[in-house]
């Protein structure tokens, strides 16, 4: 579902891109420098232009709400769902060096032993 979808979001891309490429610029642009071939003279029909505008707000929409649906259709709590990775795996099988040894304050917090002489205290 999800890739057909994101098809669909593919095609009305390039559609999009089409039409507008097709109108013609409000200021002459590149349609003017080019002998002044219009969509309207080239398509022969005067309401060319409101067609092209409704296609691409139209067109504009239907991207829209496909890629909103896209959320809704992506699983993103899959049952049973774990991470399965060697780095994973690894790390929580390998011991941190020096992880029993003691910080300087647990050594100095540590009672003092006396050397063993072999005498008693007195």
């Amino acid at each position: 579902m999800l890739t057909a979808i994101i098809v669909l979001i593919c095609i009305c891309t390039v559609l999009l891109i089409l039409v507008v490429l097709i109108q013609n610029s409000k200021g002459g642009g590149l349609s003017g420098e080019f002998g002044g071939l219009g969509s309207n003279q080239l398509m022969g029909v005067k309401k060319t232009t409101d067609l092209l505008e409704q296609i691409t707000w139209g067109l504009g929409i239907a991207i829209m709400v496909l890629t909103l649906s896209t959320y809704i259709v992506i699983d993103r709590n899959p049952i049973g769902s774990t991470i399965n990775s060697a780095n994973v795996d690894a790390a929580a099988t390998k011991t941190v060096p020096g992880a029993g040894l003691q910080t300087p304050a647990q050594q100095q917090a540590a009672p003092a032993t006396a050397p063993q002489s072999g005498t008693a205290p007195k």
